[in-house]
């Protein structure tokens, strides 16, 4: 069977053999409902309370603080829409490379009296010190900034924009869905900092997919989006879906264990890789900022990003295409666009995200495949013309 070098890990990961071990028994024998109150249900319960210690561990918080959910982009609807609903309407802000999950339930909130401020980023990705000091003479309710960025992997110094945000009265919450398992992710330290909710997902660090977390600070007061038989503390009600909440648990304390080692070794391939890219005259994104170790997005001038992806996968190797591009929604990517990049370079934009099972060998042999690829394509462009 054709099995791809797999270079996609932001969008999402293999299941850890120790995850699906973890998940079996609740996948089969114990079956309890986590509300019952007979032996089937504690056990359940106990295996609940278990993942939640551990989840918690991995970025510094307490148990008491993590609200599972079932997918980062819930996490993150439940703190906007939860903390809009209890707020009066005011200004609401969000960074102009956030994910989708972000931006448009920030959108949404207009129809209920709110204003939304998008705030802008530089050329390297990061966000605007005058566009931010902007937002704060608005006096925002609720300041929305992801910690690390899904196409670009540009880190925010979000310890310092929470600071700021508390001084002017809002609540501040970080999408941590792409930096945990990367970089070190300590709430303690960023609540103490100003910010007050942070999201994560099991899928990105070897989880399954279906399990999530809003890790929320428990002075803060927000609707839930699912009402029901008040399940994790009343903010998110429904059956517990044990056997992914489980597996989360033990994703997130393998990802804690593994950091040490990992990080290192995923920036050596990075920098071997970008070595690479720029040798074959890409541009590379982001590049003069704090990026998280695994990730690498390039352009070359004058090839599609949908195009090269498509010869890649033919040839090997499973990446991502940056540009949103279909027949529906031919726009680039909307976090290049913000940084500033030309619309038809951005449309090249390709994404490479490497993982803890990727070697060196499958980075040189990416490079040899991109290079014959790219000249391949260039080749037909000069003939077309």
């Amino acid at each position: 069977m054709f099995a791809p070098v797999y270079l996609d890990h932001n969008a999402t990961t293999a299941t850890d053999p120790a995850v699906v071990e973890a998940m079996l028994p609740y996948l089969s024998g114990l079956c309890g409902n986590a509300s019952s109150r007979h032996e089937y249900g504690r056990a359940a319960r106990r295996a609940i309370d278990e993942a939640r210690s551990k989840v918690a561990a991995a970025v510094g918080a307490h148990a008491s603080e993590v609200v599972f959910t079932s997918g980062g982009s819930e996490a993150n609807n439940l703190l906007i829409k939860g903390a809009a609903a209890c707020l009066k309407p005011g200004v609401l802000a969000v960074s102009a490379i956030e994910h989708p999950c972000v931006i448009r339930p920030a959108e949404q909130l207009r129809k209920r009296g709110w204003t939304l401020h998008k705030l802008a980023v530089d050329a390297a990705g990061r966000v605007d010190v005058a566009s931010f000091q902007a937002l704060i003479a608005e006096q925002p309710r609720i300041v929305s900034v992801m910690l690390a960025n899904n196409e670009t992997g540009v880190v925010q110094d979000i310890a310092s924009l929470a600071t700021q945000a508390r001084a002017a009265g809002a609540w501040f919450h970080t999408d941590a869905v792409q930096a945990v398992g990367k970089m070190a992710v300590d709430f303690r330290q960023l609540n103490a900092a100003g910010v007050n909710a942070l999201s994560l997902s099991a899928h990105k660090i070897g989880g399954p997919k279906g399990a999530a977390a809003l890790v929320l600070d428990k002075r803060l007061d927000i609707e839930p989006l699912i009402a029901g038989g008040g399940h994790e503390r009343g903010l998110r009600s429904g059956t517990e879906n044990v056997a992914a909440i489980v597996g989360f648990g033990v994703a997130c304390e393998l990802a804690a264990a593994r950091l040490a080692e990992v990080a290192p070794r995923l920036l050596a391939l990075r920098e071997q890789l970008e070595s690479g890219l720029v040798a074959l005259g890409s541009t590379l994104f982001g590049r003069g900022a704090e990026r998280l170790p695994n990730t690498s997005y390039f352009a070359f001038p004058d090839i599609d990003g949908e195009t090269l992806v498509g010869h890649l996968d033919r040839a090997g190797y499973a990446l991502a295409s940056g540009a949103a591009c279909s027949s529906a929604n031919p726009e680039p990517s909307h976090v290049l666009r913000a940084m500033g990049v030309e619309a038809e370079l951005a449309r090249g934009a390709v994404r490479v995200s490497l993982g803890a099972g990727n070697s060196a060998a499958e980075v040189d042999g990416f490079l040899a495949a991109l290079q014959a690829t790219v000249l391949r394509l260039q080749q037909l462009t000069a003939m077309a013309v």
